[in-house]
């Protein structure tokens, strides 16, 4: 129990004590017996009483003097003795004074007058308890508040699959049919498990899935859970780890606890190597707190308990430093990979998150999915999310190309900065450093087409060109590696040709064709001096202490090798982009001057400009048949909304009838 906070009662002490004071005191002052009782007789015998007021019941009395105003107040003790006391006097005055006899007024009184004298204390009572039940009511709340926080500090910060709000299967899941396929074996388990056990066949009791991030590990999850219809326990590798030592391991049995109660269930731990890193790794030793929630969860997940009907899933994006531990035969023995998808699956999670968004009909999916390597599934839901919203902003009933294309370039290089004021100078630099870019490109075999070159400000950088993969490539080639780098070193070397100067927008191409040519040498041996042969870790991140003592294991000799070779890398590709750009540099002129005028060009304007050196002739279209266009593209949009609707609605009834 925490220690009793008295800052808190002190205002539910002082209050009523100080109303409580007031209240007395004005009672007291109202039955303040300023006169004796002889006093009062002898008033009445002298015939100095002008008024008399008296209550037969309570002996309250008030009366009024000869000559004077002030009125006085007076409990008589006894009234039948007092008004034998007092009647001679007022009967003798009355004889003399028969013009101007005293009153005497006898109350009566009622049987419920003694309530109203006692009330005011009746009230003060009741509201001091009052009082007094509401302040020990807060503070018990607050102690119990405390000691529950106490008690389930060690609770795991479990989320079941129904509290969501949305089921999700496997139709929801697009581009990993191969992923699916795995996953579904749990699900026969979870429906079925009887027809497993009797041919002595073991489920797995861990499956780790292991890609990049945004691929859909933790969709996948959750659509195992939606198709077995099993209880499901989602939970972060963050919650478990506190800086109170013993709460994760704590929660890692309570986590396991509750799913035994519901078997058979399923465990989802996202983001895994935030407990489960190497062990040892760490700069305090095995007493770690991270190290103890490990070592627990491994023993619940293949102990001396039995842990039968719980599957445990786990997601990273780091496999390389989790523990060998758990990935052993009996933890996680069965590992998923879900990596990028292809142009088929990229087609296909195009297809899931266009459902409820209307396209143009010169809207082609395929086409998309082409030009988007590299997209994973989250990129591809902010790719088309994205254009809904530059479409809504600009007016329009239905997703254009246009916003598709211009959605793509914002996911990739990021929000146009119109709004940036550029000098002429700045502005023909960094034309002449992008067409450098372009025409270094153009002219290399290993080189994707250029699709489109802007000079127009963007998220970090002034300028960009982007390219579009024909295909997507399992394997780089060492060609492929040397003419990117050759591409990357094309804007340095148009400013070094054209302003006999350079500048510093070259920095990140520089940087990134650096660790091209180094990553060619020490990891994938692509040098004739040193041979196939890998120099370095293999990883070069350091991670809670693992590499902080780590030394390479090249000596000196070597490493003055590593540096050659990548300088020859390096100046190599430079020359080759010089000679590219002196050779065809009245093409750099004409596309440097394009961008300067239009400040973006496209494919089809790049491509006329290096072939014919001029802009492509757009014919101009009759403003008719723009509007007949307009208006006919319009109803084709509207309709097949309508059609999305309807689909929807059957799909919707269906489902309720179901």
């Amino acid at each position: 129990m925490k220690k009793f906070n008295w800052k808190v009662i002190i205002p539910y002490i002082l209050i009523p004590v100080a109303f409580i004071t007031v209240i007395y005191m004005y009672m007291g002052k109202e039955q303040q017996k300023d006169l004796k009782y002889y006093e009062v007789v002898e008033f009445f015998d002298n015939g100095q009483v002008a008024e008399v007021d008296l209550n037969m019941n309570s002996g309250a009395m008030t009366f009024k003097l000869e000559g004077e105003d002030k009125t006085y107040k007076y409990t008589v003790p006894n009234v039948n003795l007092f008004i034998n006391d007092v009647h001679e006097g007022l009967r003798e005055y009355n004889k003399k004074n028969p013009d101007k006899p005293v009153e005497f007024d006898y109350k009566a009184g009622n049987s419920g007058s003694w309530i109203f004298s006692i009330l005011p204390s009746l009230l003060l009572t009741i509201g001091l308890i009052v009082l007094m039940s509401i302040m020990f009511k807060k503070m018990n709340n607050s102690i119990n508040t405390e000691n529950n926080r106490a008690m389930n500090f060690g609770k795991a910060r479990v989320k079941r699959a129904d509290d969501e709000t949305k089921k999700v299967t496997f139709k929801d899941v697009a581009g990993a049919d191969e992923e699916k396929e795995e996953l579904t074996e749990l699900v026969e388990f979870l429906k079925a498990p009887e027809e497993f056990s009797k041919l002595g066949a073991r489920i797995p009791k861990g499956v780790l899935l292991v890609g990049p991030p945004g691929t859909g590990k933790t969709l996948l999850a959750r659509a195992v859970a939606g198709e077995a219809n099993a209880p499901f326990f989602s939970i972060s590798g963050s919650d478990f780890v506190e800086m109170y030592v013993g709460v994760g391991a704590s929660r890692v049995r309570d986590l396991f606890k509750e799913a035994k109660k519901s078997q058979p269930s399923i465990i989802f731990i996202d983001e895994i190597d935030a407990v489960g890193r190497h062990r040892g790794a760490g700069m305090g030793g095995g007493h770690d707190e991270r190290e103890q929630t490990l070592n627990q969860l491994l023993v619940e997940m293949d102990g001396f308990g039995a842990n039968d009907g719980v599957i445990v899933i786990a997601a990273t994006n780091r496999p390389d430093i989790l523990d060998p531990a758990l990935l052993r035969p009996g933890r996680f023995d069965r590992q998923v990979t879900v990596g990028y998808p292809d142009v088929k699956g990229r087609e296909e999670i195009l297809q899931v998150h266009a459902k409820n968004k209307p396209l143009a009909p010169d809207v082609d999916l395929h086409q998309i999915a082409a030009t988007t390597v590299g997209f994973t599934g989250a990129d591809l839901e902010n790719l088309l999310n994205e254009a809904a919203l530059l479409a809504a902003k600009r007016k329009k009933l239905a997703i254009t190309m246009d916003e598709i294309e211009e959605a793509t370039m914002k996911v990739v290089v990021g929000s146009e900065k119109k709004s940036r004021k550029i000098s002429e100078k700045d502005k023909k630099i960094t034309a002449y450093h992008e067409a450098g870019h372009a025409i270094s490109s153009y002219y290399l075999e290993n080189q994707d087409p250029v699709t489109h070159i802007s000079i127009v400000p963007r998220g970090m950088a002034a300028g960009f060109t982007l390219y579009t993969p024909e295909k997507d490539n399992a394997h780089m080639l060492k060609s492929r590696m040397l003419d990117d780098i050759v591409s990357l070193l094309g804007g340095r070397v148009a400013e070094q040709i054209i302003f006999n100067d350079i500048s510093t927008g070259a920095s990140n191409d520089i940087q990134r064709a650096t660790e091209t040519a180094r990553n060619m040498i020490t990891k994938y041996g692509m040098s004739e001096k040193l041979g196939p042969i890998a120099f370095g870790s293999g990883n070069d991140e350091v991670f809670l202490g693992k590499d902080y003592n780590h030394m390479r294991n090249y000596s000196e000799n070597i490493a003055a090798v590593i540096d050659e070779e990548v300088e020859t890398i390096i100046r190599n590709a430079y020359n080759k982009a010089d000679k590219i750009l002196t050779e065809h540099i009245d093409q750099l002129h004409i596309v440097s001057e394009a961008l300067i005028k239009l400040e973006k060009i496209d494919k089809e304007q790049f491509e006329s400009l290096m072939t014919t050196g001029e802009l492509p002739i757009v014919p101009e279209k009759d403003t008719k048949e723009e509007l007949a266009e307009t208006v006919e593209l319009a109803e084709e949009v509207v309709e097949e909304t309508v059609e999305i609707t309807e689909e929807n609605n059957e799909t919707a009834e269906n489902g309720d009838n179901a």
